[in-house]
């Protein structure tokens, strides 16, 4: 009786995999940055002062020259 609940509790920790998991937070993490930068930037953008949008603007133009460079 042990012997077969010992296999059938083998056998459904097999079944559970944890493979792509840290993939998954990876990319959860990238775009919680992005959203952060995003917001960031607009928070920069609504300053009637022209520091913010200059800083807005370098912020954008970064991001889209290392956008430019990303090869597939």
């Amino acid at each position: 009786m042990y012997r077969l609940m010992g296999r059938m509790h083998a056998g459904l920790l097999a079944l559970r995999r944890d493979a792509g998991q840290g993939t998954v937070e990876y990319v959860a993490l990238i775009l919680l940055v992005a959203l952060v930068m995003a917001g960031v930037i607009a928070a920069m953008k609504g300053f009637r002062t022209d520091e913010g949008k200059e800083l807005g603007d370098v912020i954008i133009g970064k991001i889209k020259e290392a956008v430019r460079k990303v090869q597939f």
